[in-house]
């Protein structure tokens, strides 16, 4: 527990000052979690393939940031060709590397994948935070999200009963989950308010809860993953969190989400 606190409020310390200040400090920020959870993600899928370890590596990360830049940084008529060049190499670097031909379509399906999750479903923060009002808008996301995992995680502790989905999370409760939503609804209110954010009171706590409830389903999917390749923690940056990958787990399913809110609404 006080591992976790220590290494939660350290985390803080360096990334609020980044998303105050903004500018390309943001962009560079989601770029370096964008190749931490890539790394974490190349070691994960060659578990049971240790000896491809060191080349998924070096191909995932870089690949990774090429498909992040593509997305956040360059004109949409590039970005699309940009992105599939990007696929078309992960594909095909696995069949020419690996003899084993189930194993090369094993670590091709997997890299995909990952390339796909991280780089992808966090680039919408960068253009968050580049809104007028985009300090708030990150806050808010933020409190929406990370509200509802620590919410869901004393309430769990203190009154957790109920299994909420025990084939893919054990640990999960029905009870933690709802505590986990009203840790969210009151701090994704109070956040959208002091930053005059553009929500009236009913589609801020809506809109909050529709994001907690994505934010765990983000969390049981990176939980399918690690199950599937017999991992319990994604990584080794964030003692007592699990790994970058576990921290942002539910931050992939809501950024996406709360960004195309804002462009539909």
């Amino acid at each position: 527990m006080g591992l976790r606190l220590l290494s939660g409020a350290i985390g803080l310390c360096i990334v609020l000052p980044v998303l105050w200040f903004g500018g390309v400090g943001v962009a560079v920020l989601v770029a370096v979690v964008v190749a931490l959870a890539m790394d974490e993600w190349a070691l994960m899928m060659t578990r049971d393939m240790p000896a491809a370890a060191t080349r998924t590596r070096l191909t995932l990360v870089p690949l990774g940031l090429a498909l992040h830049v593509a997305v956040t940084h360059v004109a949409p008529t590039l970005a699309g060709p940009l992105v599939a060049v990007v696929v078309m190499i992960g594909l095909t670097v696995p069949m020419f590397a690996e003899a084993d031909v189930a194993r090369a379509g094993t670590q091709a399906v997997r890299g995909v994948a990952g390339l796909v999750y991280a780089p992808l479903l966090v680039a919408p923060l960068v253009a968050l935070r580049g809104r007028e009002d985009g300090i708030w808008m990150v806050l808010y996301l933020f409190a929406a999200t990370w509200l509802g995992d620590t919410g869901a995680y004393f309430a769990g502790r203190a009154f957790g009963r109920t299994p909420l989905f025990a084939r893919v999370s054990p640990k999960k409760t029905v009870e933690g989950a709802v505590g986990g939503l009203a840790a969210s609804a009151i701090g994704g209110v109070i956040f959208a308010k002091v930053g005059n954010l553009p929500f009236g009171v009913i589609e801020c706590v809506l809109l909050t809860m529709l994001l907690d409830v994505l934010g765990v389903v983000g969390d049981l999917a990176e939980s399918l993953v690690k199950r599937t390749w017999d991992v319990k923690d994604s990584g080794w940056v964030m003692p007592g969190h699990g790994g970058i990958l576990d921290r942002i787990d539910s931050l992939c399913f809501t950024t996406p989400v709360l960004w195309l809110w804002l462009e539909l609404r």
